[in-house]
């Protein structure tokens, strides 16, 4: 069973509210100060004025939905730590960013990143790449603000669609009103509410269990710690290189191509501010990733002895988190509000950066080049625009509410379709061999084959053995048929059984059985080679190497960071040879019968040149 409606006290929900009242305060504001600005690149891009650091806040926050604050510590809770090696793909993910796709973007100082694919390839490209990134972004949205508010509806009681309705009326509020800055603003308000609601159950944890180190120790001794797990075969799940390799073209193909991220750093005033809002993101990434990971273990701890999943105390994992909040901060009244309040946060941020990266891909890539409007009319459709989606991906989420286990494989499939567009902007990048025709020949390839096998994957999932979760405890609890709701005296439950059940496919396995049990974070480097491969081959074989591309649509040497720095180097080694060149041919000058003669000489020379 779980937890009965009405767990949340009256300040719970003040403190909620004043989350939804500041973000709404925040698009209130711009509105107001850029009352006078009309035109669309400031409402979408906020007049590429933006420093680095609101910038690199909001581009962690973007992606941080509540889905990673209510998955990732119950994903530590039931297979262990190992996903803190995504720190490593962050890292690798950053890089790229800033050395390949950034430079691209900026110089060409365009609003919707699927204009490059036109000027690099064909409009039909740009089109198709628009409606790809449209379908699984309002797909995605819907599944972000629905799939918490069920998980939190469950355990904590909070109203379930007023939550769903006023989280998405007040985000498409203050993104019609203020635009890009709001969004970005209202980023780091709402990251510093993530940020805190995992403190606060931080903190109450490691004070009840004993300290950090009693929470590591029982962390240990569950073999929650499993973050070396360098076994190269691909079908496992997790290990160091899945989630290494797998995670960095997926997190690339977030941060390199994705709209709602590129909006953002191309809006900085300077390349370099757009290059620091990158790198000053990735402390961001990490604080949130340790955050999370270590609320993870913290929920181990806690309930190593007695599973609240097995013991059908809850019905899904992401009722976890929620359920260990309402049991140990139940008693501190505004706690489990600030708790909801980060979840929401997540969602929000997530939100937001999609409806305004929505509006602005619809007016550059849709009605702008085949209207002749001026840039007051353009601003004011953005807005509706913004306004359109708002409501759009409200109606999403009451859909999501019928798709039941169709959830999950919605939320695959937008990281599927990554993959192939991420290969296509590198071919468009990195080849310049690579023509329209084979950039749509790669596409449409990768995608195929990248849903083929997501797909099969879900209705063959993995054998157990593959995704087999740690071992779960439930020789601990003390069942009583009281009315109190915690993990020492409970209703009793249902399931009283320490054996996790996965449901796995009856039928007879296909032959491509290998191709399916591929893990899930392989499906994008998948879809992002054979976008690549056969776009090149196509383009070979239809005259690609002839093509002439301008040298602005292509990165060069000195587009990157890397450049600069080989060549600062070879200047400082080329000046210290020369230096010892030099106190050579002074040595057989003078001789070492004054040394401090030859090295005054030495020194005036090397001042005179």
């Amino acid at each position: 069973m779980s937890l009965v409606a009405g767990s949340f006290v009256a300040l719970d929900y003040v403190v909620f509210a004043l989350m939804l009242v500041a973000s709404a305060a925040v698009g209130v504001y711009f509105a107001w100060t850029d009352r006078r600005r009309t035109s669309s690149g400031d409402f979408l891009t906020g007049g590429r004025r933006m420093t680095a650091l609101p910038v690199s806040l909001s581009l962690t926050a973007s992606f941080m939905s509540a889905i990673t604050v209510l998955s990732t510590p119950a994903e530590v809770y039931l297979y262990g730590a190992s996903i803190g090696v995504y720190a490593f793909a962050d890292v690798l993910t950053m890089v790229i960013t800033s050395e390949v796709f950034l430079p691209i973007f900026y110089k060409l100082s365009i609003t919707s990143t699927y204009e490059y694919l036109e000027m690099r390839f064909s409009r039909v490209t740009r089109l198709l790449g628009t409606v790809l990134f449209i379908v699984q972004t309002i797909l995605y949205t819907g599944i972000v603000i629905y799939a918490p508010a069920l998980a939190l509806n469950h355990v904590t009681g909070i109203d379930l669609w007023g939550a769903v309705i006023s989280t998405g009326v007040v985000c498409t509020f203050y993104c019609t009103m203020g635009g890009l800055k709001a969004v970005v603003w209202t980023d780091v308000i709402q990251l510093c509410v993530m940020l805190i609601g995992f403190l606060a159950i931080i903190v109450r944890s490691v004070l009840l269990q004993g300290g950090v180190v009693a929470i590591i120790s029982d962390c240990q001794d569950g073999g929650r710690l499993n973050f070396w797990d360098f076994d190269t075969n691909p079908l496992r799940r997790h290990t160091f290189w899945t989630l290494t390799i797998g995670g960095t073209f997926i997190w690339v193909s977030v941060y390199g191509i994705n709209q709602a991220q590129v909006q953002r750093y191309i809006s900085c005033k300077s390349l370099t501010h757009a290059r620091l809002s990158i790198y000053i993101n990735l402390l961001g990434l990490w604080s949130v990733l340790l955050s999370s990971v270590f609320a993870g273990m913290c929920l181990y701890s806690v309930y190593k002895n007695c599973d609240p999943w097995s013991t059908g105390l809850i019905s899904a994992l992401d009722q976890l988190m929620p359920y260990l909040v309402m049991d140990i901060l139940g008693d501190y009244p505004g706690l489990p509000g600030l708790f909801v309040a980060a979840a929401y946060s997540g969602s929000l941020s997530t939100v937001s950066s999609s409806i305004n990266a929505l509006a602005a891909v619809t007016v550059e890539d849709l009605i702008r080049p085949y209207t002749s409007l001026s840039e007051k009319h353009l601003s004011c459709i953005s807005k509706g625009m913004t306004f359109f989606y708002g409501v759009l991906c409200i109606g999403m989420a009451g859909l999501a509410s019928f798709m039941g286990g169709i959830l999950q494989a919605a939320v695959s499939i937008f990281g599927i379709i990554g993959g192939p567009l991420l290969g296509l902007f590198a071919l468009g990048i990195l080849c310049p061999c690579a023509n329209s025709k084979g950039a749509v020949s790669g596409l449409v390839s990768g995608l195929v084959v990248s849903l083929w096998v997501g797909i099969g994957a879900h209705i063959y999932p993995p054998p157990p053995e593959l995704s087999r979760p740690l071992p779960l405890n439930t020789d601990g609890c003390n069942f009583t048929t009281t009315s109190t709701l915690n993990w020492t005296s409970t209703a009793l439950p249902t399931q009283p059984n320490s054996t996790l059940n996965i449901p796995i496919h009856d039928g007879g396995r296909p032959m491509l059985e290998d191709l399916y049990s591929l893990s899930y974070l392989y499906f994008g480097p998948v879809g992002t080679m054979i976008t690549i491969s056969v776009g090149l081959v196509v383009s070979v074989l239809t005259g690609g190497c002839k093509l002439k591309v301008e040298p602005r649509l292509l990165l060069k040497k000195e587009d990157t960071t890397f450049y600069y720095f080989i060549k600062l180097f070879k200047c400082r080694v080329e000046k210290r040879s020369g230096q010892l060149d030099l106190k050579k041919d002074r040595e057989k000058k003078f001789g070492n019968s004054n040394p401090a003669f030859s090295d005054f000489e030495l020194t005036k020379s090397s001042v005179t040149l």
